[in-house]
């Protein structure tokens, strides 16, 4: 049991307009400034629709759209396993407005690579670059 790592479960939004998605780079941690689809944590009787919108009005101040399910990437980072819920998503309501993280960019989805991402939010590139051949 020692080598049981903890799991955490998030959700991602992959948030469209157009021909791009945003992008939001990391302030803090481990893996401060690498890039990221925002999005957070899962907390008790929320379902990953209801906490994709909390935490983006909590992180951008925004409201977004929960549109179709993308893909769940499945990662082991060194510290924990990372179970990530991804959905496509569009801003609804308001401007994103940046308050936890130090950076944010619209990227072309025929060209996403030009950041550095996390592991775990490169599967989720794989997915989207897989699913989107009618975008490029």
């Amino acid at each position: 049991m020692e080598n049981e790592k903890k799991s955490i479960r998030v959700v991602a939004a992959v948030i469209r307009k157009g021909h791009e998605v945003f992008a939001t780079q990391r302030g803090y941690g481990n893996y401060k400034d690498w890039w990221e689809f925002p999005g957070g944590k899962i907390e008790s009787g929320e379902t990953p629709e209801e906490a994709l919108s909390r935490e983006i009005r909590e992180e951008l101040t925004a409201d977004i759209s929960v549109e179709e399910y993308l893909t769940t990437v499945e990662y082991d980072y060194p510290e924990f396993h990372l179970s990530m819920e991804c959905y496509w998503c569009s801003v609804k309501e308001g401007q994103l407005v940046l308050l936890e993280h130090e950076a944010a960019r619209w990227l072309p989805l025929n060209d996403l690579r030009q950041v550095n991402w996390l592991p775990a939010d490169v599967l989720v590139i794989d997915e989207i670059e897989n699913t989107t051949v009618a975008f490029s």
